[in-house]
């Protein structure tokens, strides 16, 4: 895996080598002598106050003994060679005096000449600190221009590069998505031997669009194509190109396909396609000139270079529907591959995949946790792994067991369960009452989805209970009647309440939201009223993300119209309403049996429910 060092750049340094620099000159480079007149030079020395001298061809240097020199010389040369006890250095400019040797002699001072080697002096006193600060300069430089994206490299693409050694994710690792994985199968084929389909004259497919949920492993099976091709792997997100100043999301796209040309072939891989690649004038209050121009240069990259290199470029997203024509027609991204959410065998496998670390029990069936998990994706799935190990190890088990799981994708479902949070009695009631009223109307309806547990144990944020319903089997569509029944199961908690304590709470909020929700689109999308085979939807929903920020259509529809949409909107819930109400009627004894149950035990399973149902009847 690649190693991404951080880089910050200060002006501070510019002034800390500054500082070095000039420390290193007057420290190590420039002597430590004092200064003397040459006229107080032969003062001292006639007066035997020097030692060790050394003549060179324009300055003496020497000793000055221990001892006082007040008196004899100024106060200036006294600050120049100190007042030490131990002999202090001193140099001095040499003139034209023919007495000199004479003077040395007479007093007995050891004196030599020599000569000065001024190609060493140059050198240290001039070459060395252009080298050094040459050396420093290069450093700041290249964490300017580093490759985490400096000033000097803000043009540089930011794609991480995974070498052939570096990628050990193989199909083996990807489980649930056996369709996607057999489709690009065929792209390792192009980038193993493309002489194998260009021989006929076939061109190889410049781009591979990855559609699917967030989570369902996108990202996984384009690393997982890179390393069964074994080649390289470029990896950016789209929001990498776009930076605050003008071109450089352009200029970023041109390096990264200069990059992949050089090191062909290789896999180009773009994540969250649709930063950049939403499609243009969709901005009603206009578009991000820098972001338009980053898609153009794109378009532009995927047009001009040459596939016959293999270069593929791969790219992920949730949100196709957003997505600019011109990227999605054949000649850029040829392939389109659907990623779905996994079935119940899907989810098994994926379980299988992710549990290979995990110490589980021998009594562990994937097979159950499986069909207790619809609609989870691979990250979901992982996640429930991993909450059922950390879950075992807080309570020093030494294998992961059925009932980790359990608790494990309750938190992932419900949220943590809030143990300090205690409620009154008076309210514990209410959600008694109100989570039997759901379990008992989803036991009846036939089209309702079996009940798996009922909890009144304050979960997650706001969560004071729920009723856990599991689907017999994948589902991909839903008939007028069974969502008229997913109404009715939502409103009987709030009916329950109602019959029971002759006053409602407002602990319904959430399931008058989702049912006025369903009730919407049914009128709105579906075409399930009397209202006829008509939608009054302008824009396309979200494919796989649910914003959960509730219906708002932006169809101009007349008032008219839209009363006449309220009207349906209200007939379906009272529809649903009556269905709920009608049930729980008839089912006064086994609503109260349950939840008196509940008021025990907090939580009741689904094949206990059903014998209570059965008792009580």
């Amino acid at each position: 895996m690649p190693i991404e060092k951080k880089t910050h750049f200060s002006i501070w340094y510019f002034v800390l080598a500054m500082v070095i620099l000039m420390a290193f000159q007057t420290y190590f480079l420039a002597d430590q002598v004092g200064q003397i007149p040459y006229n107080e030079f032969k003062i001292l020395l006639k007066a035997n106050k020097l030692s060790d001298i050394v003549i060179y061809e324009d300055l003496i240097s020497g000793k000055v003994k221990a001892g006082e020199i007040e008196g004899l010389v100024s106060s200036d040369t006294i600050k120049q060679v100190g007042k030490g006890k131990g002999d202090r250095s001193f140099i001095t400019a040499r003139v034209q005096d023919p007495d000199l040797i004479k003077d040395l002699e007479s007093v007995g001072v050891k004196f030599t000449g020599k000569l000065e080697n001024k190609l060493v002096k140059f050198f240290t006193n001039w070459i060395l600190p252009i080298l050094f600060f040459v050396v420093v300069w290069g450093f700041l430089m290249r964490r300017m221009g580093g490759a985490s994206g400096g000033l000097m490299s803000i043009g540089k693409s930011k794609a991480k590069v995974y070498m052939e050694k570096d990628i050990n994710i193989k199909f083996d690792d990807v489980a649930g998505i056996d369709e996607a994985k057999e489709e690009l199968k065929e792209v390792i084929e192009f980038l193993k031997f493309p002489q194998k389909f260009q021989r006929l004259g076939g061109k190889i497919p410049k781009g591979v669009l990855l559609v699917g949920a967030p989570g369902t492993g996108k990202t996984l099976l384009a690393k997982a194509v890179a390393g069964e091709a074994g080649v390289p792997f470029f990896s950016m997100s789209g929001s990498d190109f776009v930076e605050m100043f003008v071109g450089v999301g352009a200029a970023r796209v041109r390096d990264l396909f200069t990059q992949a040309q050089q090191k062909a072939p290789c896999i180009i891989f773009v994540d969250e396609l649709d930063a950049i690649g939403k499609a243009r004038g969709i901005n009603p209050m206009g578009g991000h000139d820098e972001r338009e121009q980053t898609l153009n240069q794109l378009l532009v990259e995927m047009d001009g270079f040459n596939t016959e290199k293999g270069v593929i470029i791969m790219a992920a997203t949730n949100r196709p529907e957003i997505l600019d024509p011109a990227l999605l027609r054949p000649g850029r991204f040829d392939r389109h591959v659907m990623i779905d959410k996994p079935d119940v065998q899907g989810r098994e496998a994926i379980l299988k995949v992710h549990s290979k670390g995990v110490t589980l029990a021998p009594e562990m069936d994937l097979k159950v946790i499986a069909a207790r998990t619809p609609g989870f994706v691979g990250a979901d799935l992982a996640n429930i792994v991993n909450e059922a190990a950390l879950l075992a190890a807080r309570k020093d088990k030494k294998e992961v067991d059925m009932k980790d799981f359990d608790e494990a994708i309750d938190r992932v479902i419900a949220g943590l369960e809030k143990k300090n949070r205690r409620m009154n009695e008076k309210e514990k009631e209410i959600v008694a009452y109100h989570e039997a009223g759901h379990a008992i109307v989803a036991e009846t309806l036939p089209n309702a989805d079996p009940v798996h547990k009922v909890s009144i144990i304050p979960r997650g944020i706001g969560a004071l209970g729920y009723t856990q319903q599991l689907p017999t089997e994948d589902r991909y569509l839903m008939t007028k009647g069974e969502l008229l029944d997913r109404m009715s199961v939502l409103l009987g908690g709030r009916i329950a309440e109602e019959l029971h304590f002759q006053e409602i709470s407002t602990g319904a909020q959430n399931d008058l939201l989702r049912a006025t929700d369903i009730a919407e689109r049914m009128v709105r999308e579906y075409g399930m009223s009397d209202l006829g085979v008509i939608t009054f939807e302008k824009e396309r929903r979200p494919l796989f993300l649910e914003t959960g920020l509730g219906y708002d259509t932006g169809r101009s529809i007349s008032e008219e119209t839209a009363r006449s949409i309220d009207q349906e909107v209200r007939k379906i819930i009272d529809q649903a309403r009556g269905i709920a109400g009608q049930i729980l009627k008839e089912h006064l004894s086994q609503l109260s049996a349950l939840a008196q149950r509940l008021l025990e035990k907090e939580v009741v399973e689904g094949e206990e429910l059903r014998e209570i149902l059965a008792k009580s009847g």
